[in-house]
């Protein structure tokens, strides 16, 4: 049935028709008013959204996450604080502005840091940046804004990401360090050029009204590209039209179309491709870690073209990221003009967006968490970050560092790192032979004596010095140096002596007593359990020469003063042990008179042998056997002398002799207990072969690391095997060391350094060095740099400016003088008459009742000689 329509129906019709053209008329006839009051609406509505934005923006909270060496995040814990981010950004009161809502991860170097990592978001979010997922292998910090000084050059860039609407950056992996790159561009600035690089990310939750429009926009250019294909389709598979030249061309190479196409053939066109929501969206699909995100880039120098290089280098470093989608610089060039956000007036842009972190991001602007994961962590373990000069100096002469090492850094440039004096405590070297050990400590110990600190340094091989000389051959040097030369032969050669029972400096005598029978412990292997008559024997006649001694002193005969060597005449002669005993109160002597006696017949010739293998040299004979010291420990520490040791060899006498020098070294450092702290001037101590100086029984160097560093002692430990050394020994060293350095060598020789650097230097990657390189690490200011790859300082090349081969030898006839050496004939016939002065004082001020208490045991020596 036809509907009716009734003629009310045409009226209404009419009038609505009408009144549509009447309102037509009148917004035609008063349209600029309408825009008027429609762009004053705007306008006041963009003034408000700038008011409120301002005040949000100027409501900000900063911290600084600083990262330990062991800092290596897991993607996880990356997902989690970018969350925690993007919830940052959101945070604040409700009338706050999107543009406002941002949280900034703001990536700076100046020269001074390698690379600091800030945070900076709204006020309210304080608690949530203030705490990470990284644990505490992170510390956050609070931090104050930045207020840079004016620079004279400044360039500027905006970095948006250019590629299809959903496509991602490449999938950078965590190892090694996504930052690397940015790291290596911006190292070797200058501070004294005023060189500034930063780059600011900035993050903004998604809007969802933005993402959908973004979608929709997405998707119908998808769809409009598949019509375009399929027309493109259509057109080549139509060939009826002339005017298409290469169908027309196929056409005439193709025989079969000369016939003609048969009647009636259709072509069907193409319909346009279907298009799978996710596929076209891409990272657009998923709501969840998606962001808007803005980079900003700023270089400044006063230096001309500074700037504009460092810039280019960190576009460089952006191309770690090139993937589907990529970063890249937003602007465009007209030959040699570039043109954006250095001009007008696209800068005062920039500017707003530098100054308050507003969130106005380019044309796709979108990108999810995990594509910027390497921008939502400091630094890791992974980075190789640059060693700048505030964290660890450059070696100058003069001041007080220590050369370390030539460093590269990532910019090509080569410096020579130093630490502190204060800062260098305890250091332990280990490596192959000849590979820069002892040139290390060498270049070490010339630096601290130019820095006028005092030091020992003692050389088995006993070529040294003379290497040394040259550059110690200074006039305001000469008064300090001490040589103590063992390897001498000729009778005319100079050598200093060493009584240990020298009571000249009236140094306590049962400290100097503890410190000889020790030694002779350690390098013997005696023990309580093992030798306790032994241990007794020796210390009683340490007792009595040393009150024979304090008497000699006190009475003004020095030169009367008993040694080492006179504890043979008294455990075997009994007329002179009679002398000594007249010399010793009553308690002390009740030992000898009741005690002695009752030992067998074999009880002293475990004290004489070593006596007597330590006299056999005529060259340790001297040495240890003049009455008088020029080696005194105590004395040179608290002048800061600088002494040179060169022990004969490595023997097992030699070891006894140089574990009488480290023994003497841990007494006179714990003698200072005398000194108030701050006059206990800092001394050194480089010690050469330490695993023939360590004895299982003796912890002598355990104790010097643990006991020493409040008296101001340090020690410089080198040896080819860290593991040969005693568990408590070398325990002690990797505790206390605060310099540890490695040169190539076995891998179970390198590992026991590499395990104090997991994750950062392989034993095999030690193994590889060539000569003269070296692994390390440092302490400066409390802090651990490295561990580092070095290559070691030469004297040559360290101090060439200090050289004078001319005034050697003046430097070592100073350093005779300044010990009292004597040619080694004079010195050999002074200890060998020793004996007959030390019994010539004890004739004249001995006791004569005491002369009766003289039983002695029968003894045999090691060569078969009886003394009754």
């Amino acid at each position: 049935m036809e509907p009716h329509v009734t003629a009310s129906d045409l009226d209404t019709v009419t009038a609505a028709v009408e009144g549509l053209l009447s309102l037509a008329r009148w917004v035609w006839a008063n349209g600029w008013w309408l825009a008027l009051i429609g762009t004053a609406g705007l306008l006041a509505w963009e003034a408000v959204q700038r008011h409120l934005t301002a005040k949000a923006l100027s409501e900000r909270t900063y911290v600084e996450l600083a990262p330990t060496s062991q800092f290596a995040p897991d993607a996880e814990q990356i997902w989690r604080q970018g969350m925690q981010l993007v919830r940052a950004a959101g945070s604040g009161r409700w009338w706050i502005p999107r543009r406002a809502r941002t949280v900034r991860v703001r990536l700076r170097a100046d020269g001074e840091r390698a690379l600091t990592y800030r945070l900076e978001a709204p006020a309210s979010a304080h608690a949530l940046i203030a705490q990470t997922p990284y644990g505490p292998r992170v510390q956050v910090k609070r931090a104050a804004p930045i207020a840079d000084k004016r620079r004279d050059h400044v360039v500027r860039a905006v970095l948006t990401l250019h590629g299809k609407p959903g496509s991602r950056l490449r999938d950078v992996p965590l190892d090694p360090d996504p930052l690397q790159p940015l790291l290596d561009a911006v190292a070797g600035l200058s501070t004294a050029a005023g060189d500034l690089a930063e780059v600011c990310v900035d993050i903004s939750p998604a809007s969802r009204w933005h993402l959908a429009a973004r979608r929709w926009t997405t998707m119908h250019q998808a769809r409009q590209e598949a019509r375009r294909e399929a027309r493109r389709e259509a057109q080549w598979l139509t060939q009826d039209t002339g005017d298409n030249l290469p169908v027309a061309v196929g056409k005439l190479l193709d025989p079969a179309e000369w016939s003609g196409r048969p009647c009636g053939q259709m072509v069907i066109s193409p319909r346009p491709k279907r298009m799978e929501r996710d596929e076209v969206l891409g990272k657009l699909a998923h709501t969840p870690g998606l962001v808007r995100v803005q980079i900003l880039v700023r270089c400044a120098s006063n230096a001309e073209g500074q700037a504009e290089q460092r810039l280019a280098r960190i576009g460089a470093a952006m191309d770690v990221y090139a993937g589907a989608s990529r970063l890249s610089s937003l602007g465009w060039s007209l030959g040699p003009v570039r043109f954006g956000p250095d001009h007008r007036p696209w800068r005062t842009r920039f500017d707003e967006q530098w100054s308050t972190a507003v969130m106005r991001p380019a044309r796709g602007g979108w990108a999810h968490i995990e594509e910027l994961a390497g921008f939502l962590k400091p630094p890791t373990i992974a980075a190789r970050v640059p060693v700048l000069e505030s964290d660890m100096p450059t070696y100058e002469p003069g001041k007080a560092l220590l050369p370390q090492g030539w460093y590269q850094s990532p910019d090509g440039s080569e410096r020579l790192l130093a630490t502190h004096e204060d800062d260098t405590l305890f250091e332990v070297q280990s490596g192959k032979a000849g590979w820069g050990k002892t040139m290390r400590a060498q270049v070490h110990a010339v630096a601290s004596a130019h820095n006028g600190r005092g030091l020992a340094f003692v050389d088995p091989h006993g070529d040294s010095f003379a290497v040394v000389a040259r550059y110690l051959a200074h006039d305001d040097l000469m008064g300090r140096i001490a040589l103590f030369d063992l390897t001498v032969r000729k009778d005319t050669d100079m050598l200093g002596c060493w009584n240990l029972l020298d009571m000249s400096s009236r140094q306590p005598a049962h400290e100097v007593c503890a410190a000889v029978v020790e030694a002779f412990a350690g390098a013997l292997g005696w023990a309580d359990a093992s030798a306790p008559r032994a241990l007794t024997i020796l210390t009683k006649a340490v007792e009595a020469l040393l009150t024979v001694n304090a008497a000699a002193v006190a009475a003004g005969k020095p030169q009367a003063q008993a040694t080492i060597f006179q504890i043979r005449p008294l455990l075997t002669d009994p007329l002179f042990r009679g002398l000594v005993l007249g010399m010793l109160d009553p308690q002390a002597r009740g030992w000898w008179i009741t005690g002695f006696a009752d030992l067998p017949k074999d009880a002293v010739s475990i004290i004489l042998n070593p006596l007597e293998r330590l006299g056999s040299s005529p060259v340790t004979r001297a040495f240890l056997g003049c009455p008088v010291s020029g080696y005194n420990l105590r004395r040179a520490m608290d002048s800061g002398q600088v002494m040179w040791i060169c022990p004969p060899g490595t023997g097992p006498t030699d070891r006894l002799l140089i574990s009488l020098i480290v023994h003497d070294f841990l007494r006179a450092g714990l003698s200072r207990r005398d000194l108030p702290e701050k006059d206990r001037r800092p001394f050194r101590f480089y010690l050469d072969e330490l695993i023939s100086l360590d004895q299982s029984d003796s912890h002598v160097l355990a104790q010097i690391t643990e006991q020493l560093r409040k008296f101001g002692c340090r020690l410089h430990g080198m040896t080819q095997l860290l593991h040969r050394l005693s568990p408590d020994t070398r325990s002690a060293l990797m505790q206390n060391a605060t310099n540890l350095s490695t040169t190539a060598g076995s891998v179970e020789a390198i590992s026991q350094i590499t395990d104090q650097w997991p994750a950062a230097v392989t034993p095999a990657d030690v193994a590889g060095l060539e000569r003269w390189w070296h692994y390390a690490s440092f302490t400066v200011a409390g802090k651990r740099v490295g561990p580092l790859l070095i290559r070691g300082p030469e004297l040559k090349e360290t101090f060439s400016d200090l050289a004078k081969p001319g005034d050697a030898a003046k430097l070592r006839r100073a350093s005779h003088a300044n010990t009292g050496a004597r040619p080694l004939s004079e010195a050999s016939a002074l200890a060998r008459a020793q004996d007959t002065k030390v019994l010539a004082f004890l004739t004249d001020h001995s006791t004569p009742a005491a002369a009766t208490a003289t039983a002695t045991p029968a003894t045999t020596t090691e060569t078969g000689e009886t003394y009754a």
